[in-house]
């Protein structure tokens, strides 16, 4: 006995059937997908999990000390975080670029987190959302643990992780 494969006779068939076959082709590999993903994010792993380091080593003291010298502080965007909030202020004060170095938050200390801070260039003043100017001593201080770290070689080193 011949089966016969069916045969679609009219146009309009002809052209909605291989349109229904690819959306439901790819439906399925969506779905496939979908159901990888959400097995990859129960298996162990925590929706808190850190995918970056938490030291930045922006590299030499001399270097960086030259430039806070010239220009005031440097500002590191977002190091804590990734909703622009979180902005890392590197100072440095003497003349020894081994020892000295200061970390700040980008907003004052007496204003919240919000209050975001622009550098007055060439200078270590900033001005604040209100429009005052103030010194990086008047930015707020992160929290315990975040801390510039100086190697013996003399590469600086920003540790993000607070204890």
């Amino acid at each position: 006995m011949v089966v016969r494969q069916p045969q679609l006779r009219s146009p309009l068939a002809r052209a909605v059937v291989p349109v229904l076959g690819g959306i439901g082709f790819f439906a399925l590999v969506a779905l496939i997908l979908w159901g990888i993903a959400n097995l990859v994010s129960q298996n162990g792993s925590s929706a808190t999990a850190n995918l970056a380091s938490n030291v930045f080593r922006p590299g030499s003291v001399v270097r960086y000390a030259a430039i806070i010298d010239e220009d005031g502080p440097v500002l590191f965007p977002d190091l804590l975080g990734t909703d622009g909030d979180k902005t890392i202020v590197l100072d440095h004060a003497g003349a020894n670029p081994m020892n000295g170095w200061n970390l700040y938050l980008g907003h004052p200390s007496d204003r919240p987190i919000s209050c975001k801070v622009t550098q007055v260039q060439h200078t270590d003043q900033f001005t604040d959302c209100e429009g005052r100017t103030i010194a990086v001593e008047e930015l707020a201080r992160p929290a315990l643990g975040i801390a510039p770290d100086v190697s013996a070689d003399g590469i600086l080193t920003l540790d993000l992780t607070p204890d």
